[in-house]
């Protein structure tokens, strides 16, 4: 039976989204700025690309459109109507850890999460609260980028004070990245090549390492928030909270300052001092520029570090995947971090690593006498519609 699917996908300073066919991307659609007017670029499944200027000049009143645009360009009509729409869902508690359609006691969780997590949930809670009222009669179901690593033992979820006081409060290491994960292991159980003891280095503007026995979860980087962690773009990852609580007298910050400062202004752009663009920071290091030196060096430091941390909670392991945009693109980042990987049975193939070749969805860059290391592509969208789907049925 044809199912009509939207995604939305919200940004601060742009919306995405992609409409599907059952599993069957048909197109996507990106709204941003553009010398103060709002255009919207089109791709569709021919890989055919066109932009339009929408009759609205807010981003924000994009939703309340989307209907007019997607049937005047042909996407639905009487006959062919959208039958949901799938939000994805980044706020912790052990609420959103699972998958939900949205309803009144879902909103009432959401706006709470807003003050729990103000960074990263006041926009995908605007862009549901204006589905709702555009398309009242449609089903939005959210779909938590926490509930593959919702499977964790008990162990992997908690810090180390009162437990009862984590169950009440929901204070508690729930990961991120868990739908690239997801992706990541469908891609491998179709391919036939998932092992028992799998790493995954998802690198990207967010970066997370994850471990994964037989296909489920085992141990992640991420926390109660998308902050802890590895150095990211932007995000600092991991600090000793007294560091964090000096840092923010220094600067003389409040709390939502703190917060906005490790999560936009630290990463690779605080430590190097002009850019959160790994290309940008290597063009510098190759020239000579000490900080953007120390920027790399540090980035490549802290995903070595988490991957032998991985690999403890595993108790070794049978295969590393790099995956998201520095992961895939990278032969860089991957020829480093590999570097000092011996130790776990890792190393890279520099020719294959230059240039991978794909196999289907997948490229082995590991020397012969390696454990497999995979550049594998991942789609978080496509496993977004997969579990909606699922969970529809």
């Amino acid at each position: 039976m044809s199912k009509l699917i939207l995604i939305t996908n919200p940004g601060s300073a742009s919306r995405k989204y992609a409409l599907f066919n059952n599993e069957n991307f048909l197109a996507s659609f990106h709204f941003e700025y553009e010398n103060g007017s709002v255009v919207c670029n089109i791709k569709d499944i021919d890989d055919g690309s066109k932009a339009i200027k929408p009759d609205f000049t807010d981003l924000a009143d994009t939703v309340s459109h989307i209907g007019e645009i997607l049937e005047q360009e042909g996407y639905i009509n009487d006959q062919h109507k959208l039958s949901a729409i799938v939000a994805r869902l980044v706020a912790p508690t052990d609420y959103f850890a699972q998958h939900h359609i949205v309803d009144d006691e879902f909103m009432k969780h959401l706006e709470i999460a807003k003050d729990r997590a103000p960074l990263h949930t006041p926009v995908i809670a605007a862009e549901i609260t204006h589905f709702r009222q555009s398309f009242p009669d449609l089903p939005i179901i959210a779909i938590s980028d926490s509930a593959f690593h919702a499977n964790k033992p008990e162990l992997m979820k908690y810090y180390p004070f009162d437990t009862d006081l984590a169950d009440k409060t929901g204070i508690k290491r729930y990961g991120y990245h868990g739908l690239s994960v997801g992706s990541i292991v469908h891609t491998m159980k179709s391919e036939d090549i998932l092992p028992e003891k799998l790493i995954v280095a998802h690198l990207g503007s967010g970066s997370s390492i994850s471990a994964v026995f037989n296909g489920i979860a085992m141990d992640t980087s991420m926390g109660y928030s998308p902050l802890e962690g590895l150095m990211m773009s932007t995000r600092s990852g991991s600090i000793d909270v007294d560091a964090a609580i000096a840092l923010k007298h220094e600067l003389d910050l409040d709390d939502e300052g703190l917060e906005k400062y490790l999560n936009k202004q630290a990463g690779l752009l605080g430590v190097s001092g002009f850019s959160d663009d790994l290309r940008e920071i290597i063009k510098k290091r190759d020239e000579g520029d000490e900080k953007a030196a120390f920027a790399h060096a540090l980035f490549v430091y802290r995903i070595q570090n988490l991957i032998g941390q991985m690999a403890a909670s595993l108790g070794g392991v049978d295969a590393l995947v790099f995956t998201a945009t520095i992961g895939e693109r990278s032969g860089e980042i991957r020829h480093y971090v590999s570097q000092k990987l011996d130790y776990l049975g890792f190393r890279l193939d520099e020719a294959k690593n230059k240039k991978p070749v794909f196999h289907g969805n997948y490229a082995n860059i590991a020397a012969k006498e390696s454990k497999p290391i995979y550049v594998i592509r991942t789609d978080e969208v496509a496993e977004m519609i997969r579990l909606a789907i699922k969970f529809m049925a």
